[in-house]
């Protein structure tokens, strides 16, 4: 009888334990957390995730778009909100949302045409195919998948840290798309494909975009999902009032938002909390330059909302929560497979041999990323996407290349001081002769026009050896100064032919190279001298020269334009093979000469040095200089030194001239002095005062000699002869500041400079793009 009495209580405190094992379990409500999109504002949810994170509370599903796709996703995937919030913080979000390739990144044989250009459009069967985007999202592609490497084998998001689901929009068909497999990359940069700003994502046998197109709050997506509890953070915005609705950008937006701004009050009925940011922001979708500024105001909605959230954290204290921990997996990877999907034959051996990614070796995610980043260097495609597909235990990399066309037509405008306003139209076709090819042909239409015709192959197994061949002409007015004044303009035409077979050191950096480059320069009076004779009696000047040389590059710079970081180094080593000269002259007294000068060698050295003192501050270091070596005169021979001057330095101006052998020197006028030797040093400060406006004083010191190289070595550094005379060694200093302005047509530039001995203040402006320097 005791038996069964203690069974039978047994069975009965057995029972009511399973019963309320039970009533835990299915009392236990599933907590969603929504983010909706609102692009930089989006910034604002991360104090919710700090303030989650503190109270315990693990949301047994989180659902984001567009921005809130970025942050939920790493959230989900299991970082903590402080650490998003670092990522926020340091993040370069000038780089990242538009910033496109660092130059650095730039092979380089394409650095000379990089950035180089305010419009590039597709020709594709002879029409004009313009881009259906404005941002370039290659960084932050890459930062996306940096970030969800530990990420990579799990592509059924139910099995992330926290379920996941990113909201998408197929433009195609016009419906919601919610991606809760595959790429965990991929469904967070194309829940945050805005329309017009970045370019479409393929999926399947259509195209995504932004989700906030159809449904920017998707609470109802958490609500369908069996959600019971549903914590919203909203920065979206909704409908703007009718006075706001007073330019074309505002009525665009609103319009493209309009199915989801009246879906939005819905959504936000829907919230057990909502946490409505938009009353307390101050910022716009575009405002990333105010990150900090932006995550300090998304605590203002959020401290409505504590106590809330508090009573939430001590209701769920005696249910079991998610463990909220990052997948661990190992830096370095061992790829078995390797996938290269619409990459056209012509350029996959160039693609293969610059991401240099073999089969069953170890690499490290940021090896992988800077293979890819070399690949996009080679400038051939607008995009690449990769993804890491697991199968059967396999460790893969995909990648998928978005070439451009084989012909793009670019085009660029510019008004400066010295050349005016000129219209720059460019043609480059790829593979047009031999496959991993480049032809163009640039058209600098202005007074003086200019006309670069070039074409290069890359050859090899690695692809590192590459010949160029380039025809450059330019026809101007070439001003003559006497003791530093301008005295006279003649007609200058200039023409080379340069030759070129080079290997790469480094893809990315460095190259050296062997070349044999023919010049002409031709000199005539803008008017007949004998209607009014110029200061040299000339009736013509015509100098050819061919040149056997060797050369080494090296280019670190990150920017093409107002660099903060890099070093340039260039040396030249020439040496004539042949010459000739041709001068009439007006006046009788002087005779007529034709016949070869003597022979010279040329030795050039140009490095730059730029590093960041301080944020936004960016010290410049820089030092120069040219040498030429002349052989003894045989008796037949022309002075070189009285008649070679097409074959000297020509130092001058703001501008880097696309010529060979012309220096910059602020405060001279274009080619104001022509030089046989020269020293140079620069000093200068490059200070990032506001959003794309900089000042950079500078300092410039040369020694500058006009004869044979040993009787100015002697004097180099003692010169006390006027530059200005151009008869003896001299010292030439200048100092000054430039005020630049990054703006969308090109650098704008507005140089004030002062120079010694004629003690005179020199001004330059210049604006947009000028013709490159190959």
């Amino acid at each position: 009888m005791k038996n069964f009495i203690f069974l039978l209580l047994f069975f009965s405190l057995f029972s009511q334990f399973i019963d309320g094992q039970n009533e835990t379990k299915t009392l236990k409500p599933k907590v969603a957390l929504v983010l909706s999109g609102g692009g930089a504002k989006g910034l604002a949810h991360i104090p919710t995730l700090q303030l989650l994170d503190s109270l315990g509370i693990v949301p047994d599903l989180l659902v984001g778009n567009s921005m809130g796709s970025i942050v939920g996703g790493l959230y989900a995937m299991g970082y903590s909100g402080d650490s998003i919030a670092n990522i926020a913080k340091n993040a370069n979000w000038d780089k990242l949302i538009g910033g496109g390739v660092s130059l650095r990144n730039v092979s380089v044989e394409e650095k000379s045409e990089f950035n180089r250009y305010l419009i590039g459009m597709d020709v594709v069967e002879g029409k004009i195919k313009s881009t259906s985007f404005i941002l370039n999202d290659q960084n932050l592609r890459a930062f996306i998948s940096n970030l969800t490497y530990p990420a990579y084998n799990i592509t059924d998001f139910d099995k992330l840290s926290i379920p996941f689901r990113a909201i998408a929009t197929d433009i195609v068909n016009g419906k919601e798309v919610i991606l809760d497999h595959g790429s965990l990359a991929f469904a967070m940069r194309a829940s945050m494909s805005i329309p017009g700003a970045f370019s479409p994502v393929q999926y399947d046998n259509t195209l995504l975009i932004d989700g906030g197109v159809l449904n920017n709050f998707p609470v109802d997506v958490a609500k369908n999902m069996g959600a019971d509890i549903i914590i919203g953070s909203d920065v979206g915005g909704g409908m703007e009032p009718k006075e706001k609705l007073n330019n074309i950008a505002t009525l665009l937006f609103q319009t493209g938002m309009l199915h989801s701004n009246l879906k939005n009050p819905e959504n936000k009925a829907l919230c057990d909390i909502l946490i409505e940011h938009t009353p307390h922001i101050t910022y716009t979708t575009g405002d990333f330059d105010n990150s900090v500024a932006i995550y300090e105001e998304g605590k203002i909605a959020l401290a409505e909302n504590k106590d809330a959230l508090v009573n939430l954290s001590i209701k769920l204290k005696k249910f079991k929560q998610l463990s909220h921990t990052l997948p661990y997996v190992k830096d370095e990877i061992i790829l078995d497979t390797i996938v290269y999907n619409n990459i056209s034959k012509s350029n996959l051996a160039l693609v293969k041999a610059r991401t240099n990614i073999k089969l069953h070796k170890k690499y490290t995610k940021q090896e992988i990323l800077e293979g890819i980043n070399r690949a996009m260097g080679t400038t051939i495609f607008s995009h690449i996407t990769f993804n890491p597909p697991v199968k059967e235990n396999e460790k893969g990399l995909e990648l998928n290349g978005f070439e451009r066309s084989k012909d793009v037509l670019k085009g660029a405008l510019h008004f400066d001081s010295y050349y005016g306003v000129g219209v720059i139209v460019n043609f480059t076709r790829r593979n047009f002769i031999g496959r991993a090819s480049r032809s163009l042909v640039t058209l600098d239409i202005a007074e003086k026009p200019r006309l670069r015709i070039q074409h290069q192959k890359n050859f090899g197994s690695d692809r590192n050896w590459w010949w160029r061949s380039e025809l450059y002409g330019q026809q101007l007015e070439q001003d003559i100064f006497i003791s530093g004044e301008n005295v006279d303009n003649l007609r200058f035409r200039y023409f080379d032919f340069d030759n070129q077979i080079n290997r790469n050191i480094n893809s990315l950096k460095s190259y050296v190279g062997i070349g044999l480059k023919y010049q002409n320069n031709h000199l005539k009076p803008k008017i007949d001298p004998e209607f009014n004779n110029n200061v040299y009696d000339l009736i013509k000047y015509n100098y050819n020269t061919i040149e056997l040389n060797a050369h080494y590059n090296h280019n670190s710079f990150d920017k093409v334009f107002y660099a903060t970081e890099g070093t340039s180094l260039k040396a030249y080593l020439g040496r004539s093979i042949h010459n000739k000269l041709d001068v009439d002259f007006y006046n009788s007294t002087f005779s007529n000469i034709k016949g070869s000068t003597n022979n010279y060698s040329k030795l050039s050295l140009d490095f730059e040095k730029r590093f960041q003192v301080y944020n936004k501050a960016t010290a410049i270091i820089g030092a120069t200089s040219g040498f030429i070596f002349q052989d003894n005169l045989k008796n037949d021979d022309i002075s070189f030194t009285e008649y070679g001057m097409g074959s000297k330095y020509y130092l001058g101006g703001v501008l880097l001239e696309p010529r060979h052998d012309n220096y910059m020197l602020p405060g001279l006028n274009e080619g104001e002095v022509l030089a046989n030797q020269f020293i140079k040093l620069n000093l200068g400060m490059q200070f990032n005062t506001a959003n794309k406006v900089y000042i950079t004083p500078h300092f410039n010191i040369a020694s500058i000699g006009f004869d044979d190289f040993s009787d100015y070595i002697d004097n180099a550094f003692s010169a006390k002869g006027n530059w200005e005379d151009a008869i003896k060694p001299s010292i030439l200093i200048s100092s000054g500041a430039m005020l630049s302005y990054s703006s969308l047509l090109g650098p704008i530039n507005f140089d004030v400079s002062w120079v010694n001995s004629t003690n005179k203040v020199r001004f330059f402006i210049g604006i947009g793009f000028n013709l490159s320097k190959s």
